[in-house]
């Protein structure tokens, strides 16, 4: 048999994917993307070797991926992809396989029998990568309009992985250093040697957004179950001071607010809505206010504690409904600048967050403008 290796390359920072951490090490049904990437090829019979191609910040997150797989030490990646899959393909030099399968550590869904065509077919062409014949009508078309149809004929969607005889890949990249190609089958190309197409399938597509995680959940038949949970906090107001914070936003007003850490009282109450949504506590439990450390501190801590402790459940945030209750200061001019601000600290989409304000018509210790009261409800999904 020969002897064939897969390059599975995660050394992307993913920033296209909206957000701190890598696409590759998001959570996917309980486990990492990642760690369904390699365990397709580490399963699969007729691959003898899987090396990892990853960022060197990113080690801890490859060891909780590569968990209870037995794989091939993982090497640095480089400022570009082909740069990062020309030094793992370097990297088997001192041991060279017969063929390489190279791999988007973000494609989790990968398959046996689209590993096998590929693989087959190496053995009379230097190259092949999986592909799905184009379907849809394709427009091309400027500023929204459409200029024109495009002929679908003989266009295909290219997956990976794609699969190469190991010293014509690698002399490829080696000579093509520092071009953009757009992936390596391009490269061999370029090169001057033939890639063949074989059968890829509907299923193995590529992670780019958190719609993607979502669609994968039901794909990988693991139940999604919706926690809701509320929250609600109040603040006096003090003597003195010239603004408060709301929602993570520095609001000008007359008084400042009264409390331990920066007293901002939305994003206290939302941090209980999602400390309750997973039965974990109250704010207070997770930051007691007779610790000193917590003095003064800016309560977007408290809120993406709140956040990972959900991620660690292996859940994400679904929505989160907020309402600041007061007389002055005006929320409302606000309000952009407070859902951006949520999002930044929760890792999600805006449209997922929603910031209201209401008054209690002069009823009330908000109605005498003593103080500012908010409210939240937050909805998360986590797994069965």
């Amino acid at each position: 048999m020969a002897k064939c290796v897969a390059l599975v390359v995660a050394a992307g920072r993913g920033r296209r994917f909206g957000s701190e951490l890598p696409k590759q090490y998001q959570m996917l049904a309980g486990k990492l993307v990642l760690s369904h990437s390699l365990a397709a090829f580490a399963s699969h019979p007729e691959v003898t070797g899987v090396r990892a191609v990853i960022h060197p910040d990113d080690r801890a997150l490859y060891d909780q991926a590569a968990e209870g797989l037995a794989l091939l030490d993982p090497v640095p990646g480089g400022a570009a992809r082909q740069d990062s899959v020309r030094l793992g393909l370097e990297s088997l030099k001192s041991d060279p396989p017969d063929f390489v399968l190279i791999h988007d550590g973000a494609r989790p869904f990968i398959d046996a029998t689209t590993i096998s065509n590929v693989i087959d077919a190496l053995s009379v062409h230097p190259g092949a990568i999986p592909a799905i014949p184009v379907a849809d009508t394709l427009k091309r078309g400027d500023k929204g309009l459409i200029l024109g149809t495009q002929d679908r004929a003989n266009l295909w969607r290219a997956q990976t992985p794609q699969g190469f005889r190991y010293q014509e890949i690698l002399a490829a990249h080696q000579a093509l250093a520092g071009q953009d190609l757009t992936d390596d089958a391009a490269v061999l190309e370029t090169y001057g040697l033939s890639v063949a197409l074989v059968q890829g399938s509907e299923s193995n597509v590529k992670i780019t957004t958190k719609q993607d995680l979502e669609l994968g959940e039901l794909r990988l038949g693991r139940t999604m179950i919706p926690r809701s949970g509320s929250g609600f906090d109040v603040h006096r107001f003090k003597e003195g001071g010239d603004h408060v914070w709301l929602c993570g936003v520095k609001v000008p007003h007359s008084h400042g607010l009264e409390g331990h850490s920066d007293a901002d009282v939305a994003l206290h109450a939302l941090t209980d809505a999602l400390l309750g949504a997973i039965a974990a506590g109250d704010i207070g439990y997770h930051f007691p206010p007779s610790d000193p450390q917590w003095k003064g501190a800016s309560s977007d801590r408290f809120l993406a504690h709140a956040a990972s402790l959900v991620a660690a459940r292996g859940g994400r945030i679904v929505n989160l409904d907020v309402t600041i209750i007061c007389e002055r200061p005006k929320v409302g001019p606000h309000r952009p600048a407070m859902i951006k601000r949520l999002a930044e600290i929760l890792d999600i989409e805006e449209e997922r967050i929603s910031v209201k304000a209401t008054t209690t018509e002069g009823l009330g210790f908000t109605g005498r403008q003593e103080g500012i009261a908010a409210q939240a409800l937050a909805m998360v999904a986590l797994g069965d």
